[in-house]
C-alpha cells in the first residue's frame, strides 16, 4: 500500500532548480520580495519560489528573470527556488545588490 502511493505521489513530482539571488537585478530581488513579479512568485524570509509552468510558458517582462526562464524550460525546470544561500550557475550574469536602484 505503502510503496504503490509512494510510487503515485512521485509520479507528481515537477523539477525544480535552487538559484542564488545575485542572478537577479536587485530591481527583480525587489519585486520578488514584494510579490510584484510579471509571473507567479511566492516569496519568503530567503528569496522566494517562481513558477516558470509547462507549456505554453508565460515570459517574464524582467529580461534577467525572462534569461533564466529560457535556460529553465530547457532544462525541464518547473520551479525556481531563489535564495540568498543557494549555488551560483556559472555562466549566468551575477547582479549587485545595488546594481539598478
Amino acid at each position: 500500500m505503502i510503496e504503490h502511493l509512494v510510487s503515485k505521489l512521485l509520479a507528481l513530482t515537477e523539477p525544480m532548480a535552487a538559484l542564488s539571488l545575485c542572478h537577479l537585478t536587485a530591481q527583480t530581488r525587489q519585486k520578488l520580495a514584494e510579490d510584484d513579479l510579471s509571473v507567479n512568485v511566492y516569496p519568503n524570509d530567503y528569496g522566494g519560489f517562481v513558477y516558470v509552468g509547462t507549456e505554453p510558458y508565460t515570459v517574464p517582462e524582467e529580461s534577467d528573470m525572462a534569461m533564466i526562464f529560457e535556460l529553465a524550460k530547457l532544462a525541464g525546470i518547473v520551479w525556481l527556488k531563489f535564495d540568498c544561500d543557494a549555488a551560483v550557475l556559472d555562466g549566468l550574469p551575477v547582479f549587485e545588490e545595488d546594481s539598478d536602484l
